[in-house]
């Protein structure tokens, strides 16, 4: 009953229904598959956001789709979206050139809890395009590095030709407030780092669980299998924390179709405790 009756929002005001116009003032292309898109609003105020929130990207004539935030939440004047081309929206906005627009809705969903890592260590794991919603997570980690004990980042991801963000990893691994560990399910001839799951790096990189904050996104599997090692570890399942990628449509819960049990994720969610979904999570085809 609690879950049910927190879910509960009123009905969505009429401009939170509408995209507003954007423009694509830079884009970068990450993967052969992935691009970032930079938007800036074509006239009003920017659109600001809190590390773990979504926008509802709008492409005339062809449809909108659901996209994780990834950008610096203190740059406010950029929103930045990480699209990877999957479908027929997603393409399409991957296709997208700068001076060209696009419709936002948004931002929605739940935030990662920030004030529950103050004077904790932050443990953030992250698999393939899951890296992306904990970007700007990374990112107020590091602007607020002094307000914890430590900041820990587990990257997974295929191979080594799918890591995301490549040059800013790097720049993070080369920062004296993160530790970073990376790991890929299949090596190239050229890759000298570590290969298996995300699960195995976790023993060596956890300083005192009962003191830690996680925050996962990812494949589903990935994150129960990671959040079961955590919890094994002594990480209070309270403070393990999930990104849930649903199939979410409107936006506002009111299609359906991201429903999880009790939870619509577009609204109750992305972000969820995992005391509340680890149960969920083991249901087939739930």
């Amino acid at each position: 009953m609690t879950a049910i009756a927190r879910s509960y929002q009123p009905p969505a005001a009429e401009a939170d229904m509408l995209p507003r116009p954007f423009r694509v003032v830079a884009r970068q292309q990450e993967l052969a598959d992935c691009v970032s898109l930079e938007l800036a609003p074509v006239e009003g105020a920017p659109l600001g956001f809190v590390p773990g929130q979504f926008t509802m990207l709008y492409v005339h004539g062809v449809g909108e789709i659901p996209i994780s935030i990834s950008g610096d939440p203190s740059v406010s004047e950029r929103l930045v979206h990480t699209i990877r081309d999957v479908g027929a929206v997603t393409g399409a906005l991957c296709r997208l050139q700068e001076g060209a627009r696009v419709g936002v809705r948004g931002p929605y969903g739940s935030a990662w809890p920030l004030e529950r890592a103050f004077g904790r260590h932050l443990f953030v794991v992250a698999g393939g395009l899951g890296l992306a919603p904990l970007r700007p997570l990374v990112h107020w980690a590091l602007a607020n590095r002094h307000r914890l004990k430590s900041v820990a980042l587990v990257y997974g991801t295929r191979s080594p030709d799918n890591l995301l963000f490549l040059e800013q990893l790097r720049a993070w691994a080369a920062s004296e407030g993160l530790e970073l560990g990376i790991t890929v399910d299949r090596a190239t001839a050229d890759w000298q780092g570590r290969v298996g799951l995300v699960t195995d790096l976790l023993p060596g990189m956890l300083h005192d669980p009962a003191e830690t904050v996680a925050m996962l996104c990812g494949p589903e599997p990935m994150m129960r299998f990671a959040a079961q090692a955590l919890g094994s570890a002594g990480v209070p399942q309270a403070d393990i924390h999930l990104s849930m990628e649903r199939n979410m449509k409107c936006g506002l819960g009111w299609c359906g179709h991201c429903q999880l049990g009790p939870f619509l994720i577009c609204r109750d969610g992305p972000v969820l405790p995992y005391a509340e979904l680890h149960r969920l999570l083991t249901v087939w085809e739930l």
